[in-house]
């Protein structure tokens, strides 16, 4: 998978979640919505998708207004379409549903042409001991990296 720039990344995912498959989905924007990404102002640290009457969308995600959007604006937190394969819809719902999973989105940017994609996870929930754990993983790497660069 070839990323462009990234307009938004929840970096709280991987400390609260396990993160077990990522799958890539377009979404369907408005332009002042597109515009607003690409100001890179947007937030989907609180967002999840959710699975309604067969189609996938995304919510809660925030993307601020457009300052010279006028009347035609977008509303910031709607409800936003996300376009997958009627199979990758199935294997998200079913993740969510039977497993107590959730699907988080990962990462929002804009590909090699330009068009607007989501990185969603299949999640699934850590407890305090694995949020322990990730942190303390996490200091002894950095600590590793600078004995190694000392020599």
């Amino acid at each position: 998978m070839a990323e462009g720039r990234v307009a938004a990344e929840n970096r709280k995912a991987r400390y609260n979640y396990f993160i077990d498959d990522t799958l890539e989905a377009g979404v369907v924007l408005a332009g002042t919505e597109v515009k607003s990404l690409r100001e890179g102002r947007a937030d989907i640290s609180e967002s999840y998708a959710s699975e309604q009457g067969g189609e996938l969308f995304l919510v809660n995600a925030y993307i601020p207004e457009y300052t010279a959007g006028n009347r035609y604006n977008h509303q910031p937190r709607r409800r936003r379409k996300l376009l997958l394969h009627r199979r990758e819809i199935v294997k998200l719902s079913d993740h969510a549903n039977r497993e107590g999973g959730t699907v988080v989105p990962l990462r929002v940017y804009f590909n090699d042409r330009g068009i607007a994609k989501v990185l969603l996870g299949l999640a699934r929930g850590k407890r305090q001991h694995d949020k322990r754990h990730t942190i303390k993983e996490r200091d002894w790497n950095r600590q590793k990296q600078r004995l190694l660069r000392r020599g």
